[in-house]
């Protein structure tokens, strides 16, 4: 079951990524690119979680899931900071 959750939860972020990068091509609201790239990185957070719990269950990859997420983070906080100026 909680293979299913994880799938279902890095699927949902990669649908969030790619509907708003399609926003953001279709109207060039940076806000819109900085949200798909958070969610693309959220994404890939997930990704790695299923990895690390389907399929190398003994390895602890706790760090390199991080990356992707903070990445995406901070993409998006510069995103709101930076922008609104």
């Amino acid at each position: 079951m909680g293979t299913l959750v994880y799938a279902l939860c890095a699927l949902t972020s990669l649908a969030c990524a790619v509907l708003l990068l399609r926003g953001y091509a279709a109207s060039r609201a940076r806000l819109l690119l900085w949200s798909g790239l958070c969610f693309a990185g959220l994404a890939a957070n997930n990704v790695l979680l299923l990895i690390e719990k389907r399929l190398v269950p003994s390895m602890d990859l706790s760090l390199w899931r991080s990356l992707p997420a903070l990445a995406g983070v901070a993409l998006l906080l510069y995103g709101l900071v930076w922008e609104s100026r």
